[in-house]
């Protein structure tokens, strides 16, 4: 969700306020609200709220549509900040980063490491999901994974035989990466391609749509260990299983 500031302009100029108008009515000041229409400054959720109701508009005529997932982490973040009535200096201190890296994060100038969105959900008491959300893209994944092993891009590369150039623009979402490129990182990092490539929204939905019998199977470590062999499975390899399972359940 990006705030559109020239949507602002438009609809003020439209009912013929001026900037100071605005600013009187939604509560904030000339400046602010200037640097908020020309896009280098991204108002609150509270403070959008009150310029839409000063415009008498719904909050969402004010925010652009960005990839299609929902509220960006930082906004999440700030959200749920806002909510607990923490100030960015009281919860900055409560889980021990700066204020202005946390304004950072809030702002989306800066993607916080794994164990920095932890400690925000830990302060936030709110569950990892909750500020992940749901469909991280592939380079997301890929640099959580990494971080989480404590891997720089150079290392990651050098282990799984590319260019930390390469990693460096799959994290940013500026390259799709081959199959076998993404098998080379996996086996690096100990997981199943399968990891990058699955959509998140997709086996929730699956998931949801289970029994509980069968959602209770899941969690056994050796069914996880099956699912994590067949996940690596070739197509020809995988038909191999099902055509066993099937005869062994025929002749019994």
């Amino acid at each position: 969700m990006r705030i559109c500031g020239q949507k602002i302009r438009e609809l003020r100029e439209g009912r013929g306020y001026s900037l100071q108008d605005l600013a009187q009515k939604a509560q904030v000041s000339v400046s602010y609200l200037s640097e908020i229409e020309r896009g280098t400054k991204k108002p609150s959720l509270k403070t959008l709220d009150r310029i839409a109701s000063a415009l008498n508009i719904p909050r969402d005529q004010l925010v652009e549509a960005g990839t299609g997932r929902g509220l960006e982490l930082g906004q999440r973040v700030r959200l749920f900040r806002e909510r607990a009535g923490l100030s960015l200096t009281e919860f900055a201190a409560q889980v021990g980063i700066s204020p202005s890296y946390l304004s950072e994060i809030e702002r989306g100038n800066v993607y916080p490491a794994v164990d920095t969105i932890k400690k925000l959900a830990e302060g936030l008491q709110v569950p990892l999901s909750s500020l992940w959300g749901q469909g991280e893209t592939l380079g997301q994944k890929l640099r959580m994974a990494r971080e989480e092993q404590g891997l720089t891009q150079a290392e990651l590369a050098k282990a799984a035989g590319v260019s930390a150039g390469l990693v460096g623009q799959i994290e940013q979402g500026k390259v799709q990466p081959s199959l076998k490129t993404l098998e080379k990182l996996g086996a690096v990092l100990g997981i199943s391609p399968c990891y990058f490539i699955a959509e998140d929204a997709g086996v929730e939905e699956i998931l949801h749509q289970m029994s509980s019998d069968v959602r209770c199977l899941l969690l056994d470590p050796k069914v996880q260990a099956v699912l994590r062999l067949v996940c690596n499975c070739t197509e020809k390899e995988l038909r191999f299983i099902l055509n066993f399972i099937q005869l062994y359940k025929r002749s019994h």
